[in-house]
């Protein structure tokens, strides 16, 4: 049995920066408003044409290739987390390969939305570390602008939400002491209405349903979120996966050297931060520049923080997701 480790990280986000007084323009919001509940400043929207889900994906991974100090062709195995695929299907993850023009290698879309990276994260380590792989792939890409209800009626989601893409790859480590200690993942489905987007689907309402109705008021193809509720949940959960996580490899919460939770909502980071004793330099938040970006938000935000020094050789790196679903995991990182 082998370890796994992260040996390249990249991110890219879309140029065009919206900032909440910009929102306020095409719906009844504030920026003061916005940064109370959420701590969210300003975020990126692709311009119509100018980019997807996997060119953004695209984009990351090749950072992430090139600072690994890897060819493309020695890559393995794709996995893409994303809820905002180009198409219903295929998923990206095959557009991936094929853009990076890399030999037919296997690709997974993983569909966990919030904790996508986490679980695409979980699923390279299994496989790194059975030997099965030597250099997987994983990416979180989400461009949710085009799919929000820009409007005073969808404001209480739409402003939260941000397009981006993070990549990491996952290869083998054989010294077990350090790499990917472990990883942890729930789902509790019994909630996944508080958090979804309806239509289309098979289940209720396909495309045929919509356009038959003709329903300008018809809300089932915008984004839901049960916010309060969703809160109370993360809140908890985070708390749980983290602790599972530290008690597995023998660890407490002052062992922690970077915290690097979804980008969900500041208030949440903050939560977590005092519930842990963590200081500001233990935690990386950058949702105040990019908002919720959803499965690329941890990627990112890993990037960034490894960008900008704050991760050390040694170090005890944590991650942690919770979302729609509702889904939730962490994964503890000896770096």
């Amino acid at each position: 049995m082998f370890n796994s480790k992260i040996i390249g990280l990249g991110y890219y986000v879309p140029e065009n920066v919206v900032t909440n007084d910009d929102l306020s323009k095409v719906m009844d919001t504030n920026d003061a408003w916005i940064q109370e509940r959420t701590g969210i400043q300003e975020r990126r929207h692709v311009i119509k044409g100018e980019d997807t889900t996997t060119s953004m994906g695209v984009k990351a991974a090749k950072v992430a290739i090139e600072r690994a100090g890897i060819d493309k062709n020695d890559i393995d195995f794709i996995i893409f987390a994303t809820l905002s695929p180009d198409y219903y299907f295929p998923g990206p993850g095959v557009l991936v390969q094929r853009d990076l023009d890399i030999k037919t290698v296997g690709a997974l879309d993983v569909r966990n939305q919030c904790s996508g990276f986490v679980y695409g994260i979980s699923v390279a380590d299994q496989y790194v570390k059975t030997g099965m792989y030597k250099n997987v792939l994983v990416i979180g890409s989400e461009l949710h602008s085009h799919g929000l209800d820009m409007t005073t009626r969808g404001r209480g989601v739409s402003v939260i939400f941000g397009d981006g893409a993070g990549a990491a790859i996952v290869s083998r480590e054989e010294d077990t002491s350090k790499g990917i200690l472990s990883t942890h993942l729930h789902s509790e489905g019994q909630h996944a209405e508080e958090l979804s987007l309806i239509a289309p689907g098979m289940g209720k309402r396909w495309v045929n349903d919509i356009i038959a109705d003709n329903d300008p008021n018809d809300e089932s193809y915008f984004p839901y979120m049960n916010g309060q509720f969703v809160f109370k949940n993360a809140v908890v959960r985070f708390s749980e996966v983290i602790n599972e996580g530290l008690e597995k490899n023998n660890l407490k919460s002052t062992d922690i050297d970077l915290l690097v939770p979804h980008q969900a909502n500041l208030r949440i980071s903050q939560f977590i931060q005092k519930k842990f004793g963590l200081t500001d330099d233990q935690v990386f938040n950058n949702i105040m520049k990019y908002g919720n970006t959803t499965a690329a938000s941890i990627p990112i935000a890993l990037t960034e923080a490894w960008e900008e020094g704050k991760i050390k050789e040694g170090d005890v790196v944590v991650l942690a997701a919770f979302g729609s679903g509702f889904t939730w995991g962490s994964v503890i990182i000896k770096w």
